[in-house]
């Protein structure tokens, strides 16, 4: 059967997500995941934009094995160069590079026209290949350019030494029958394709990402660019659990096979989620909590008889078939350590230290710790390791008829720490004012989700928030017993990323595909 390769953007395209900001360890540790997913591309992020993105993408070509590492350019000589020299350390890099190739994107994007762009883009290809033993490249906005002229430029990729060539919907804009007949006309257009791979990068502001990537499938592609959980730009990308399970489920139908694992697509889409604070949809197709419920009385006595009455695959497919870990306060470090580890994280070191310090305080509190609370705790220290300032201890007085009042201590890294007072409608509106006092950050909350990470009256509180600092949004996750430090925690998270300036910057450079 023909092997597709799948091409992870979680990383890159996921991470510009709105609020979504990760940071170097939360990188290197989904890396690890996706390389145990048996991914056969990571696209590790886009090192000219910050120093933060060229240490998480060169790191992760040091330290992740297995998967072609990837790191993406604009066809600009300063951020090919910057690329090579973060996915040099891999055994297997990449350079990605790409450029608008519609005339929408000429004219109003790149401020050129068809000449030049032409010409930019097979220099851009033989330079990044007289660095790279493997160099892909990427019309952006690939579906609304005049076929002719797109032509043009995949030819020049080509001949240019390009291995793979990426078609670009970068608006979601096509449909599943136009793009199959868009990829075959190209394919017929540029001979020299059938020695390249072709790979598709679909966006799902139509809700057709995931249905056009497997069009693309149909009539060639090679290549899938997917994010885990669908997420990315807008409203995301093409989702890597939709596509591979499509893919392993209906192999009878497209005659191909993918390398991936899927029996880590639950652990991976679960670390994910718990990273970036994206929460998955519960009628969301595989992963979703609901994926395998059945709530029907017909539905439910077809399943109780045989399960294939009314499913398609199995949770035991995804690795969804639940896990046995359940440790108490009895439980040592190793334990806790070879606990993550089945679940996908491996923490080490300080992190490792910090975790088992949190687990301790949560058995204490509860008769077993699961599998779920162990996620949360992991994903929380992982997340929060980097950061600068720590809540050290917070104080609440609140009556009914009355505002409430916090009191916060917060540490930081380099400058000591800070105490603040401060009045609010309810606690943690109290404890965030505080927090904005003691750190001399000034946030404006857009979003605050409260979830229970297990059921019962002991359960841990997660908190999720959205933070406004000067126009850019910042998200934040914080995990306790008492919702209130939960939300304190998830706050000043928030505030870390902000000051460690993380999130994208507004600098000068098109929109990546």
């Amino acid at each position: 059967m023909r092997r597709v390769e799948i091409f992870d953007t979680t990383l890159r395209d996921g991470e510009q997500s709105p609020g979504i900001s990760l940071s170097v360890e939360e990188k290197v540790e989904v890396a690890r995941q996706l390389a145990r997913l048996k991914v056969d591309v990571i696209e590790a992020g886009f090192p000219i934009t910050s120093e933060g993105d060229f240490e998480s993408v060169s790191r992760i070509a040091a330290e992740v094995k297995g998967p072609r590492i990837a790191g993406l350019a604009r066809i600009h000589e300063a951020d090919i160069r910057r690329a090579w020299e973060a996915v040099q350390w891999s055994d297997r890099p990449r350079i990605h590079t790409f450029v608008g190739t519609s005339d929408l994107h000429i004219e109003h994007q790149m401020r050129s026209n068809r000449e030049d762009i032409l010409k930019r883009a097979g220099e851009a290809v033989a330079f990044a290949k007289g660095l790279c033993p493997n160099v892909e490249f990427s019309p952006m906005d690939a579906t609304r350019t005049d076929i002719g002229f797109l032509s043009e430029v995949v030819a020049a990729a080509v001949e240019a030494g390009a291995d793979v060539v990426n078609i670009a919907d970068t608006v979601g804009y096509t449909t599943p029958v136009e793009f199959a007949a868009f990829l075959k006309e190209l394919q017929e257009r540029v001979p020299g394709l059938k020695d390249r791979t072709l790979s598709v990068h679909c966006h799902d502001d139509l809700g057709m990402a995931v249905a056009n990537s497997l069009a693309g499938v149909e009539v060639g592609a090679g290549q899938v660019e997917v994010a885990v959980n669908g997420i990315g730009e807008r409203a995301g990308n093409a989702s890597l659990e939709e596509v591979v399970m499509a893919l392993a489920t209906r192999g009878d139908f497209y005659g191909v096979e993918v390398g991936v694992e899927t029996r880590q697509l639950a652990n991976t889409s679960r670390m994910v989620s718990n990273m970036t604070g994206y929460e998955v949809p519960p009628n969301k197709a595989v992963v979703g909590r609901n994926a395998f419920l059945h709530e029907s009385g017909i539905h439910q006595d077809g399943v109780l008889k045989d399960r294939r009455t009314f499913e398609i695959m199995t949770k035991e497919d995804i690795g969804l078939e639940g896990t046995n870990i359940f440790l108490g306060k009895h439980s040592g470090r190793h334990a806790l350590k070879d606990a993550l580890e089945e679940l996908g994280y491996v923490v080490e070191g300080e992190i490792l230290k910090r975790a088992f310090v949190r687990f301790k305080e949560i058995a204490d509190h509860k008769k077993t710790v699961t599998a779920a609370d162990l996620e949360a705790i992991a994903a929380d220290e992982v997340g929060s390791f980097e950061g600068k300032f720590v809540l050290d201890s917070f104080r609440v007085v609140a009556a009914t008829g009355r505002q409430s009042r916090a009191a916060v201590t917060i540490s930081h890294a380099e400058h000591g720490t800070f105490e603040a007072e401060a009045e609010g409608e309810g606690p943690v509106d109290a404890v965030f004012r505080a927090v904005d006092a003691a750190t001399n950050i000034k946030g404006r909350l857009t979003d605050f989700r409260i979830d229970a990470v297990t059921g019962g009256k002991d359960a841990l509180g997660e908190v999720r928030v959205s933070v406004e600092f000067e126009g850019n949004e910042y998200a934040g996750r914080g995990l306790s017993q008492d919702v209130v430090e939960a939300a304190a925690r998830a706050y000043v998270r928030a505030a870390n990323v902000y000051s460690a300036g993380r999130v994208k910057s507004p600098w000068e450079a098109p929109v990546a595909p």
